[in-house]
């Protein structure tokens, strides 16, 4: 997660990632993991995730890190959104109802910028990172996490060099390796989409991969 890749990515509008649905994945295993409706949900890179807006409607308190400030920005406009903005340390927070955007790194987040989570939604974060950036990620978010906490976790699963990410090719292997000391890891679901995604497929991807797991901090 080069800091002025992201930057540079929303300024040229390369966000082919962002969804314009609420994610399916997160309506159908959500309800399930056993967050209560008033816990706190974190979202790490969260762009201008219409899954905020939803996971609020339930009742979540939710904050969520972006280093990008015209995304922040959009987030907040494009959901007719009128935020109150402070500072914090390392941070810019954009407050409206149930929903915080902290403007800044992930990588300076502390727990006292998460107060108050026990839950967390990861769907673009983890893919984001380049294999090397990937355990100072993992090793971070737990340090960030509550023991007793869950976190859902998507990830995709391709030939890596018949792409260059983001989003990264992640496999189960992977999250074994990078979460297993600090959670207790639930595989969810096992989805080939690549029929689903013509704009993946038109890249010559023999296959394309997405999983879903519940992370539970120990």
């Amino acid at each position: 997660m080069e800091e002025e890749f992201w930057l540079e990515s929303w300024v040229q509008n390369r966000t082919g990632f962002h969804q314009t649905k609420i994610n399916p994945y997160l309506l159908k295993f959500w309800p399930d993991l056993g967050v209560e409706p008033e816990a706190g949900v974190f979202v790490p890179l969260c762009g201008k995730s219409l899954d905020m807006i939803w996971l609020a409607e339930q009742g979540h308190r939710v904050i969520g890190v972006e280093i990008s400030p015209l995304a922040a920005a959009q987030f907040f406009a494009e959901n007719d959104l009128s935020p109150f903005q402070e500072a914090v340390p390392g941070f810019t927070r954009l407050v409206s109802g149930r929903i915080a955007v902290l403007n800044g790194n992930f990588f300076d987040l502390s727990e006292a910028h998460l107060a108050g989570v026990a839950a967390a939604y990861d769907r673009a974060a983890l893919v984001a990172m380049p294999p090397g950036m990937r355990p100072k990620y993992a090793a971070h978010f737990a340090r960030l996490m509550a023991p007793g906490s869950v976190t859902f976790l998507i990830t995709f699963h391709y030939p890596q060099d018949q792409m260059a990410g983001p989003p990264f090719s992640v496999s189960a292997q992977e999250v074994q390796a990078l979460y297993e000391e600090n959670f207790v890891i639930e595989s969810l679901a096992v989805r080939d989409i690549l029929a689903k995604a013509p704009r993946i497929a038109d890249r010559g991807l023999t296959g394309f991969v997405q999983e879903m797991f519940a992370l539970r901090r120990r």
